[in-house]
Formats: structure tokens, C-alpha cells, sequence
């Protein structure tokens, strides 16, 4: 029995959930790869890995990252942060997990703040019309959170009706997506303010456990901002157009279906746990390879009842887990090699920023002049689950 949640295909002409606005935020300051890796040799205690970590930072696909630790370029690697000490015999692992949430409880919060303000200014609202606020992280925890830091800043309703979604991975934004679709088309009044914000940077770790460094090689810090009202579909008929629509550039997104799939047997190869000194991602090498032999049946039960094939949808928003889960994706799926660049561009100049991400992505497909209307946010995450979003236009 398929384990897979499918929402009932809706018809044209009703309320279907749009996008409505969509901003990212990056830290002010960022790393080289290569200097990333310098700054990873000089805090290990271990010597193990010593010589490998360059080659290993180089393969990662992130050429740049952002970090919420980082001031100022211009000074030596290791003196730009003052967060993280090289490691010794008394203090081998690295800051507390008290304080690495310390710095989260500070410092996500502006953060997210100018991803969700430029949200609703995109979105030509203002903030006092929003009344729902749906916040994904799994970086950080504090209460009150990041919810409330955004009601004040933005000077959000007081009566505002809040969800959050944590601890969910790099697909949590898609689950927090499918929040909002079902409050907007249960009443279409509803205006909805999706904040994703992760802190990776905050969790290196100082190991030499393979997995452990593949993690610090990737990983890095964002935040992006949704608003998400209710918009009449434009379509005539019963069936999804995928033909040209160059010409729709700029029309807002709806989203049509979500789908979310647990693929059993897999619940060890991928994990995101809390340790003493800070959270421990672990990422099985064999991940790809499930998903190059799991995706596309998953993919196509799920589009078919839209009418659609995997060839009818004209972007792909992959979340780049890594270079090797893009490419085993789009192995997976057949798919053309220029539709693997978004997601590959936005590893190479941000890392791998978990929930966010994804939607990064979609904001540089939509700034695209794309040639097509129809488009599916695909991420994965801890279970090993695939989580993922179909958007049309026009």
C-alpha cells in the first residue's frame, strides 16, 4: 500500500491557494569554500581528516556560504568569527548547545525579519492584513520564538493565528506551504505569512566522522519569506496548459497539489539529532541512490492525477541537498541538464541553507523569463521522506 498524502485534484475556477510575494534574506557577510575549509583544519583537534578537508570542501558544490557568525573580510580566517575556538584536550567539541541556541534566540530573528518584511512589500499588502503566520525551523529553539519577534517588528495583528513547523529538515518549508494552501482554501479571507529561517553554521562540529564533515561542508545560513492568499484559477478547462507561457513571467504562482512520501526502510539515512554540543546531521551515502530509484514512480502516480507527466513540468526547484542529490534527481526523473542550474546555482553561491533554500530557488526561477507555467518544489528530508509542491500559472 502506497504511503504517499495526495490533496483531491480542485476544480478550475476555484480558490486556489497563490503566492503572492516571495523574498530571501543571506547574513551580511559570507566565506570563500576555500576559506571555510582553512577555518575547519584550524578548529579540529583531530588530525585524521586534516589533509582531505580541502579536496572534500571543493566537492561539496558550494563555491560561497553565509554566516550569521562572520564580521568583516579583510582579517584573518579564524578572526572573523569569535564564536568558534580552535578545539584542545579540556574542550574538544566545540561550544554548548545552550550556547549555540543562545546566539540562535538572537540572531534569527532580524534575520527572518527582512526576508518577511520584503515578503509583504513584494506582495503590495500591508502587515496588519495578515492572520496567519506559519514560522519553519529546525536550527534553533526558544520561546517565545521567532514568531513573536516577527509580530513585533512588523507590527503584525496581535490576534494573528500562529503555526509552527519544526524540526522538519530541508523540506520543512514544502510542509509549512501545505499549511497555509489548506488555511487559505478553507477561508479565503486568510492571508498567510510563511517565515522559514535556519542557522546551520551554528552546529559544526568538531569530529572526524565522515558525515559530520560533509555537513560542515555544505551547510549555511537564510531565511526566506511567503505571503499566501486566495486567487480564482485562470484556467478554462479541466486540464493543466504546460504548452508556452513566456508571457507569464510575472504572474504570482498558485499552488495546485502537495505531496508528501516515507520511504520504508530508510529511517537511518537521514537523521538530525540533538547532541550536547549542538545538532548532528547524518546523510547515508547510499541517499542518492534510493532517491534515483524511488523518485520518479512517486513523481508520476502523483502528477498523473493532474493530467501531467514528469516531461510536462517546465522547472524543477530541487533542493540541493548536495551535488549528488541533484544529479541523482535529475537522473531519476530524465531531466534535461539546464533544469539542474537553479538548484545548482543557488548551492554554489549560498550552501546549503536547509528549508529555506528551496525557496531561494524559486525566486531565481521566477525572476527567470521562464517558458514555461508549470512548476514542482521537490525537497527531502529526515525519515528518508520526499516532500513536494505543484505550482502553476496562468
Amino acid at each position: 500500500m502506497s504511503l504517499f498524502r495526495l490533496q483531491t485534484p480542485i476544480a478550475r475556477g476555484a480558490q486556489l491557494a497563490t503566492i503572492l510575494g516571495l523574498a530571501t534574506a543571506a547574513p551580511e557577510h559570507s566565506i570563500a569554500q576555500s576559506d571555510a575549509a582553512i577555518v575547519a583544519q584550524q578548529l579540529m583537534l583531530s588530525k585524521r581528516w586534516h589533509d582531505a578537508l580541502p579536496a572534500l570542501y571543493r566537492k561539496s558544490g558550494v563555491k560561497r556560504r553565509g554566516s550569521v557568525l562572520l564580521g568583516s573580510e579583510g582579517v584573518p580566517d579564524l578572526d572573523r568569527q569569535s564564536f568558534y575556538k580552535p578545539a584542545d584536550s579540556l574542550h574538544p567539541s566545540g561550544p554548548s548547545t545552550a550556547a549555540r541556541m543562545q546566539v540562535f534566540a538572537e540572531r534569527a530573528g532580524p534575520l527572518l525579519v527582512r526576508a518577511c518584511a520584503a515578503a509583504i512589500e513584494n506582495a503590495g499588502i500591508v502587515a496588519s492584513s495578515v492572520t496567519h503566520l506559519v514560522t519553519v525551523s529546525c536550527t534553533g529553539f526558544f520561546a517565545p520564538g521567532v514568531d513573536i519577534a516577527l509580530m513585533e517588528a512588523l507590527k503584525l495583528d496581535t490576534n494573528i493565528q500562529r503555526t509552527h513547523v519544526g524540526f522538519m529538515g530541508c523540506h520543512g518549508a514544502l510542509n509549512a506551504i501545505r499549511v497555509a494552501k489548506s488555511i487559505v482554501e478553507s477561508d479565503p479571507k486568510a492571508v498567510v505569512l510563511l517565515g522559514a529561517i535556519e542557522l546551520c553554521s551554528l552546529h559544526q562540529q568538531y569530529t572526524d566522522d565522515a558525515q559530520q564533515l560533509v555537513a560542515n561542508a555544505l551547510f549555511a545560513d537564510g531565511a526566506a519569506g511567503l505571503i499566501i492568499g486566495a486567487s480564482p484559477s485562470s484556467a478554462a478547462d479541466g486540464e493543466l496548459d504546460s504548452g508556452d507561457a513566456s508571457e507569464l513571467s510575472g504572474t504570482p504562482w498558485e499552488i495546485v497539489s502537495t505531496l508528501s512520501k516515507w520511504i520504508p526502510g530508510t529511517t537511518g539515512m537521514m537523521s538530525w539529532t540533538i547532541g550536547d554540543h549542538g545538532f548532528r546531521m547524518s546523510l547515508d551515502p547510499q541517499v542518492p541512490s534510493v532517491i534515483e530509484a524511488n523518485l520518479e514512480n512517486e513523481l508520476a502516480r502523483w502528477l498523473e492525477l493532474e493530467s501531467l507527466r514528469v516531461s510536462d513540468v517546465g522547472a524543477w526547484a530541487i533542493h540541493p541537498g548536495g551535488p549528488r542529490i541533484v544529479q541523482a534527481t535529475g537522473s531519476a526523473l530524465g531531466l534535461p541538464a539546464e533544469f539542474l542550474l537553479p538548484s545548482q546555482g543557488v548551492l554554489a553561491e549560498h550552501g546549503n541553507m536547509s528549508s529555506p533554500t528551496v525557496l531561494f530557488i524559486l525566486e531565481r526561477l521566477s525572476q527567470q523569463p521562464l517558458s514555461a507555467n508549470i512548476c514542482v518544489l521537490l525537497a527531502f528530508g529526515p525519515g528518508l521522506c520526499i516532500e513536494a509542491v505543484l505550482l502553476r500559472r496562468g
